[in-house]
């Protein structure tokens, strides 16, 4: 096994014919290697049984095998970590990382050289971070990906993030309530204003603002997205992404879209001034505005904005709806368990329910059945399969505007949202959980109440 991959050799490692690289930074892997893998990896053990019969076959191989198993186990990540002795390989599955195997070093330096190339990164930096991304062809089928390297104590860390268009969902499959799922496509046919989608990193913001422009697309508007970087490519929609290193960032590049007369702009998230001042003003002049701000619940929002050094009169006047947002994951459905909840959690329930029961659609009966997760080869043995949404949403009335004029602190502003009909994240979750969507333990897992 050579030390140093060649860029000659087409992503070769002769005889492997099923993958082919190119300094385009795009791989192919064929139909056929894709269904074999299919026939054989079905669930995380099989998939280590793979990886450790196929060490000896070279870096192509494994390569394959990583990429085409983090779609057959709908995983979003791969994360390589170097220690002591080997480089532990881990997947990141509905939001947890599970242990798949372990890398000798000579193989796994090979495998970074590689993907570093495939990726656009340089290869000869190792004690700097650096990020890149490639694409990989699977059929008829591109996927692209993201990387992320970190040098760390024992050798660089390499994280592999999946863009799978299947991710891409219709707003009616998010996990909204339906009444609010019926007011929010309301907001949607505004011809301005602005919808902000909040949370921390992975709580599936971006599906959330695709899912709003899915539903907004007509031939008839010019929808325009500014994102960093582009995740996935859609049709009758023009994305640029930022480049911040050649003077292309988010407040520049949205002050050229603005003159290209669009009539809905996406802007990846607001992350400074600049940004925050001229998606507001674009908000306020005829467009409509979707975005993404990094807050830890939807009534933050306001101060963050505040903080951005937004005037209040600008953020009320301008913005139509705020989203809060976490992912839990769903029961699997091969081998969940319903039974009758017990006492206490009847009681949890009930409890956190009983403030809101004025403002939400679902009738809580005295007793009432759950789910429970068990396990099986379906699910990795986790209870658990695919992941829904939990939201707490704002719609700015005008009533709301005016409260915001008093610059309120947040929590005046979560006190007065809830007053107004906000039902909060931890008990739409509640409401999952009697919808026999996911379990209880998995709501207080994610929102820790």
């Amino acid at each position: 096994m050579p030390n140093q991959p060649d860029p000659t050799d087409s992503f070769q490692n002769p005889p492997q014919p099923q993958a082919s690289h190119s300094l385009t930074g795009q791989l192919r892997i064929s139909s056929e290697f894709a269904q074999s893998l299919k026939a054989e990896v079905y669930n995380m053990q099989q998939l280590t049984a793979k990886l450790e019969q196929s060490e000896q076959q070279g870096v192509t191989q494994v390569i394959q095998i990583l990429l085409v198993s983090v779609l057959l186990l709908d995983a979003s990540d791969i994360h390589l970590e170097p220690e002591e002795q080997s480089v532990q390989v881990r997947f990141r599955i509905d939001g947890l990382l599970h242990e798949i195997t372990q890398l000798p070093y000579p193989l796994y330096k090979n495998i970074l050289s590689r993907l570093k190339l495939t990726a656009g990164v340089k290869i000869n930096i190792t004690d700097k971070p650096q990020d890149g991304r490639f694409s990989f062809k699977l059929g008829t089928e591109s996927i692209e990906a993201r990387v992320a390297t970190l040098p760390t104590e024992y050798g660089e860390a390499f994280v592999l993030r999946v863009l799978n268009p299947k991710n891409l969902i219709a707003l009616e499959d998010l996990g909204l309530q339906k009444n609010i799922l019926n007011r929010i496509q309301q907001e949607l046919k505004k011809p301005n204003g602005m919808l902000l989608a909040t949370g921390p990193t992975g709580s599936g913001k971006t599906t959330t603002l695709y899912a709003f422009l899915k539903q907004i697309e007509r031939p008839e508007i010019k929808l325009i997205t500014i994102e960093d970087p582009i995740e996935y490519h859609l049709e009758n929609v023009s994305q640029t992404q930022v480049h911040p290193e050649k003077g292309y960032d988010f407040s520049s590049g949205l002050q050229a879209i603005v003159r290209q007369d669009p009539d809905v702009i996406l802007v990846g998230e607001i992350r400074d001034q600049d940004t925050a001042a001229i998606a507001l003003q674009a908000a306020l002049t005829g467009h409509l505005v979707l975005s993404t701000l990094h807050t830890n619940d939807a009534p933050g929002t306001i101060s963050r904005l505040r903080s951005l050094k937004a005037k209040s009169l600008n953020i009320g006047a301008a913005t139509n709806l705020i989203i809060g947002q976490r992912l839990v994951r769903k029961v699997c459905v091969q081998c969940g368990i319903t039974q009758q909840a017990t006492p206490d959690e009847i009681s949890k329930i009930h409890e956190g329910l009983k403030e809101f029961i004025d403002h939400i659609d679902t009738v809580i009966p005295a007793t009432f059945e759950i789910k429970k997760a068990k396990g099986c080869v379906a699910c990795n043995n986790t209870g658990y399969r695919g992941r829904t949404g939990i939201f707490e949403v704002i719609f700015v009335d005008s009533v709301f505007e005016e409260f915001i004029l008093t610059e309120p602190s947040t929590s005046a502003l979560r006190a007065f949202s809830i007053k107004q009909g906000m039902i909060p994240i931890y008990q739409d979750g509640l409401l999952k959980v009697l919808q026999q969507v996911t379990t209880l333990e998995e709501i207080i897992r994610i929102t820790g109440e």
